[in-house]
C-alpha cells in the first residue's frame, strides 16, 4: 500500500472510531507521544493518556458531530517541522448550543499512526462555547483543575488552561 493509501486508510479508521465513539480503536491509532493542538489553547495536549482523556470529553461534548469531507496529502508538522503524510477531515457539530464548522488535521508517522492532531473551528462564539464545555469535562474527569476565578488570569474558561501546559 502506498503512503497515501495508508493515510486514507488510517483517516477512515479514525473517522469510524469517532463515529462509533470507540476509544479503544483511537488508542490503537495514536502514537504514544501524540500531540493534540486545540483551538482554545496554545500549548498542545501531549501523550496518549492525556489525548485519550481529551477525546473522552470531546465525544461527550460534541452534539450531532459528523464528518462532511476529507483531503489527503502531506504537510509540515508543528513538532519537528518534518513533512509527513496527512489528512484533513472537515466536520460539522454543535456544542453549548452553538453550530460549529471545523477541520481535523491529522499527521501520520511512518507506521501510519496519528502522531499530531490539530483542530480548527469557527465561528469565534463556537470556539468560546466549546472551550467552556471541554474545560468543564476535563475538570469533571480530573484531567484539569477547576479554574481559579480570583486569579489574575481570570477570564473566559479555556480548555486545559490550568492543566500545567497540557
Amino acid at each position: 500500500m502506498t503512503t497515501e493509501g495508508w493515510a486514507v486508510d488510517t483517516a477512515g479508521r479514525f473517522r469510524a472510531a469517532v463515529d462509533h465513539r470507540d476509544l479503544a480503536a483511537l488508542d490503537e491509532l495514536f502514537t504514544d507521544d501524540i500531540r493534540f493542538y486545540s483551538p482554545v489553547k496554545f500549548p498542545p495536549f501531549e501523550g496518549k493518556p492525556m489525548v485519550l482523556g481529551l477525546f473522552r470529553v470531546l465525544l461527550r461534548v460534541f452534539e450531532d458531530f459528523r464528518y462532511v469531507g476529507d483531503h489527503t496529502g502531506t504537510a509540515q508538522t508543528s513538532a519537528d517541522g518534518t513533512t509527513a503524510p496527512s489528512a484533513v477531515l472537515l466536520f460539522r457539530a454543535r456544542a453549548g448550543g452553538k453550530e460549529i464548522h471545523g477541520i481535523d488535521l491529522l499527521h501520520f508517522d511512518g507506521d501510519g499512526r496519528i502522531k499530531e492532531f490539530t483542530v480548527m473551528v469557527r465561528p469565534r462564539s463556537a470556539v468560546h462555547a466549546l472551550g467552556e464545555a471541554v474545560l468543564a469535562g476535563l475538570v469533571e474527569d480530573g484531567l484539569a483543575p477547576a479554574p481559579d476565578a480570583g486569579s489574575s488570569d481570570a477570564g473566559p474558561p479555556v480548555a486545559g488552561r490550568s492543566a500545567g501546559g497540557r
